[in-house]
């Protein structure tokens, strides 16, 4: 197995990337193909194991029913009201922001609001023109296409792409040389909703091409225990309100990974605990995963202490650090430093990575006299 650039992680196993959802619910396999998945690091946003069965399951079916994101769900639901109204589909949706926020599940309340089949695929899925034909020309009228990693589209797939979404219609290229011909071919009118983590990766001519576009931003604490609460009462699990709180505080503000500790807590209390759901038990779960208060595992805690104590607080360029822990340095860049800059352990200066004043107090070593000089 080789590594997978930018991903802790390695190619796996085929598993299903491409999905037709029809109104009534049913799931039809359109097909399959290679996809990473990352290590099995609890505090991963990405997808991975058994979390897409998770959220299937766990996912709210209307936009009443999901929780968070108000103003988005505020300027949808006018959204859909409106092509309702007129009797048409919506005008195509991006969605950006972190991974497991909510993009999937907002791609599937849009096809179940608007009462419309739903083909599920992603960008590396696509790899050849024909194969975004195929997917366009079996769709019903009215269907929403999602398209999760949107911006790993090939550039060759997004000039097919184009034409599709403003005049539903596939231009295609027969034949070879001098006898080449063009075929267009007329499409029902459908909606793209395009997901992706990194919206400075699509193209300006495809993002021009969205009629709204959308950004989720993490999750307040409030909200989280709202997660919490309706995930443990849809798996059956038991727990305080004081233990709710407790995976809550420790979920970094993204739904995924609040359901991914859930899980850990409920194998845990059943089996060291008999099933019980409290504050304590959450408590020592949480502990053994080695989830600090603030949300930060091992490797993140690893990757400050890299900085504080081999490179004397910084600052230092995110390849030596990457040396130093053994990662890629897309892995840092894209899945830890974001959290611990939102935490403000961690700064980007002009001269490399520095580690602030309270990174130094959360890992309870003393604060040298340099570290304010070093943020300048």
């Amino acid at each position: 197995m080789g590594r997978f650039p930018g991903k802790t992680g390695y190619i796996s196993s085929p598993t299903f990337s491409c999905q037709e959802l029809t109104a009534d619910g049913s799931l039809v396999v359109l097909r399959m193909t290679t996809k990473a998945t990352s290590d099995a690091r609890a505090m991963d946003g990405e997808a991975q194991g058994d979390d897409q069965q998770l959220d299937t399951q766990l996912r709210p079916r209307t936009l009443q029913e999901y929780v968070g994101q108000e103003q988005v769900k505020a300027n949808l639901s006018i959204f859909i009201a409106a092509a309702q109204q007129r009797k048409e589909p919506i005008e195509h949706v991006l969605l950006y922001g972190p991974p497991g926020l909510g993009k999937t599940t907002l791609a599937h309340i849009v096809a179940r609001e608007m009462q419309a089949p739903i083909k599920v695929t992603s960008g590396p899925a696509i790899e050849r023109a024909g194969d975004l034909a195929a997917i366009l020309t079996n769709l019903e009228p009215g269907s929403v296409l999602f398209i999760d990693e949107i911006h790993r589209l090939n550039k060759v797939i997004e000039e097919v792409l184009y034409p599709a979404m403003e005049e539903y219609a596939l231009d295609l290229v027969i034949g070879k040389g001098p006898s080449a011909r063009t075929l267009r071919l007329e499409l029902p009118r459908f909606t793209l909703v395009g997901a992706t983590t990194r919206y400075h990766l699509l193209s300006g001519p495809l993002r021009n091409r969205f009629g709204a576009t959308y950004r989720l931003n993490f999750y307040d604490l409030p909200e989280m225990v709202k997660i919490v609460q309706r995930s443990a009462q849809l798996l059956g699990i038991k727990l305080e309100p004081e233990a709710v709180e407790l995976v809550a505080r420790r979920s970094r503000a993204t739904p995924r990974i609040a359901n991914r500790l859930l899980k850990r807590v409920r194998d845990y209390a059943q089996v060291k605990e008999a099933g019980s759901g409290t504050a304590a038990v959450a408590k020592a779960a949480l502990d053994q995963l080695q989830v600090d208060p603030l949300g930060l595992d091992d490797l993140d805690r690893q990757i400050l202490s890299t900085i504080i104590e081999k490179f004397k607080g910084g600052p230092v360029g995110v390849n030596s650090i990457a040396a130093a822990l053994q990662e890629e340095e897309g892995t840092i860049e894209e899945i830890y430093e974001p959290y611990l800059m939102q935490l403000g352990f961690l700064a980007r200066t002009p001269r490399g990575r520095v580690a602030t004043e309270l990174a130094y107090r959360h890992l309870g070593l003393e604060v040298p006299v340099s570290a304010q000089a070093k943020m300048v």
